[in-house]
């Protein structure tokens, strides 16, 4: 999916594939949010991009978070709410086609 910036950003970084797909996940499941992508960097740093609007990627941000800190380890989270469109070439390289 294109992210162009029109939407709030959310971000989850994690150790390892595992903790970042449980995040993924429960980002998904905790409010009307859609995945824009994924960077895997190296076997190690895997970051889940979501987009929506500011109170749902909060939520989900937040949720994504503690649920990969109960399984592994959490390196970073953030949420943007409205980033410059430039942004949005950087985070949709891997962009997920439905």
């Amino acid at each position: 999916m294109r992210y162009r910036g029109e939407e709030a950003l959310g971000l989850v970084e994690t150790i390892g594939l595992v903790p970042a797909l449980k995040a993924a996940d429960e980002m998904l499941k905790a409010a009307n949010v859609e995945l824009i992508s994924y960077e895997n960097i190296g076997s190690t740093l895997v970051t889940v991009m979501i987009k929506g609007d500011i109170a749902a990627v909060e939520a989900s941000v937040a949720t994504g978070a503690e649920a990969a800190e109960a399984i592994g380890k959490l390196t970073a989270h953030n949420v943007m709410p409205r980033p410059i469109s430039y942004v949005g070439d950087i985070v949709s390289v891997h962009d997920i086609d439905r």
